[in-house]
């Protein structure tokens, strides 16, 4: 199995509610020839139930696990309803069915279930005592699991919880995509200017428009180092790539390269995923915010809980090294060129939209305010011309949209809570 079978697949495992309750179903079968074998070697009088006790009891385990599981769906279900709705359809795969907590809860209900029903139809003139203490014993978990389940759903769908959860799922992608700090990568640049810039060959995309979820790097590295010349990745990973559009630019003596290798360093799929996408958890959060700051939600301290994420997640990619387009090999020669996005990508997704949406609400314009000076004031002066142009926008339109000067000074104070917590300037370090 190639490395993009094995992505592809791994990235389905973890997407899918039915394989742990599908593994459930396995590992009763073990379970269950253990617990009997053992029973029966034992002859332990355990509960001293009778056949009509032991009976009861089955049935009572089996009516209330089937119940639970068809809940757990119904509830999923309306979960997804209302997650689609209210915040994003984009949460649904990258949250709601990758939560290990409702899989393995449902997964424990199916067990319960065979395991009770595999109990009952053994029960017709003796009773298997250690199998009904077990099944009692199971009951007990379904129960306490299933109140577990509401707690955790009711926790689950709230905004804080669900905008937290994308926040830490992108902070881990910057780390893994962009693993150094700040720093600028210029002699690579001047390298692949100077020797091995001409395109010799170009390698397109076969079979149906998909996008770009992952690129394996190392094997890309290998080939180039193997064959002395450079190769370009065409798009970059979230983009969407038609059928025959450029996959590989071959510069120089990589167009000696093996097609079949680079073709099996690319995933393709119908939806974006955070796993090497930086981009991905910013495109997220802001939809969430811009739906929040809709009319029919109308919804603003959502939005500014989306905000903070943003800020977070821009503060981290401000720090770090974005100017990771070119990677060297073990001798520190240009090998790949892989496009990722820059500072201006980062900025303006998380500004424009909701700049756009959300400043006529003074919560949302003093919230952005708030953030602007922040990461003014902690991140490199590298960063500073582009949060600069944001504010710039920012005061463009809230002299446009506040007529009253009482409502635009109000409007142009720096609050991180949007309303309730103002600093005491809203300038940030370069206007001083």
């Amino acid at each position: 199995m190639t490395w993009n079978h094995r992505y592809r697949l791994a990235s389905y495992i973890r997407a899918s509610l039915w394989i742990i309750p599908i593994a459930a179903i396995i590992v009763e079968q073990v379970v269950w020839k253990l617990v009997k074998e053992i029973d029966i070697r034992l002859g332990w009088n355990g509960l001293g139930l009778g056949v009509e006790g032991a009976k009861g009891l089955f049935g009572t385990v089996i009516t209330l696990s089937l119940s639970f599981t068809v809940f757990a769906f119904g509830s999923l279900l309306v979960a997804i309803q209302v997650a689609s709705g209210q915040y994003t359809p984009r949460i649904i795969a990258t949250t709601l069915l990758r939560d290990n907590v409702i899989r393995c809860t449902v997964g424990l209900f199916v067990f319960t279930f065979i395991f009770a029903v595999k109990g009952l139809c053994r029960t017709e003139t003796s009773v298997l005592q250690l199998v009904a203490f077990i099944t009692g014993g199971f009951g007990f978990a379904c129960i306490a699991a299933f109140l577990f389940l509401i707690d955790h759903a009711a926790r689950l769908l709230r905004p804080v919880s669900l905008v937290q959860r994308v926040g830490c799922k992108g902070l881990a992608v910057l780390e893994d995509v962009y693993p150094e700090y700040l720093k600028i990568a210029e002699s690579l640049a001047a390298d692949f200017r100077e020797e091995n810039s001409e395109v010799r060959k170009t390698i397109h995309h076969r079979g149906a428009s998909a996008i770009v979820l992952a690129v394996n790097v190392k094997p890309v590295i290998a080939e180039a180092k193997r064959t002395g010349g450079v190769i370009e990745f065409a798009p970059q990973v979230g983009d969407f790539v038609g059928g025959d559009e450029p996959l590989f630019f071959l510069r120089g003596d990589a167009a000696k390269a093996d097609e079949h290798i680079l073709r099996q360093c690319i995933v393709f799929g119908s939806e974006r995923t955070m796993e090497q996408d930086p981009l991905f958890a910013f495109r997220i959060l802001t939809d969430i915010a811009i739906k929040a700051l809709s009319a029919a939600i109308n919804d603003p301290t959502t939005a500014v809980l989306a905000i903070d994420q943003l800020h977070r997640l821009l503060r981290s990619a401000g720090r770090r090294n974005l100017h990771t387009d070119y990677i060297s090999d073990s001798a520190g020669r240009l090998r790949v060129i892989l496009r990722t996005p820059g500072w201006d990508d980062f900025v303006h997704l998380a500004f424009t939209e909701i700049r756009f949406y959300g400043v006529s609400n003074i919560q949302i314009a003093r919230r952005v305010r708030a953030m602007i000076v922040n990461l003014a004031a902690t991140l490199p002066p590298v960063r500073h011309a582009a949060l600069r142009r944001q504010l710039e926008l920012l005061d463009g339109m809230l002299n446009e949209l506040y007529h009253l000067p009482e409502d635009l000074a109000l409007a142009r104070i720096a609050d991180s809570q949007g309303l309730g917590g103002s600093t005491e300037s809203g300038a940030p370090l370069w206007a001083a």
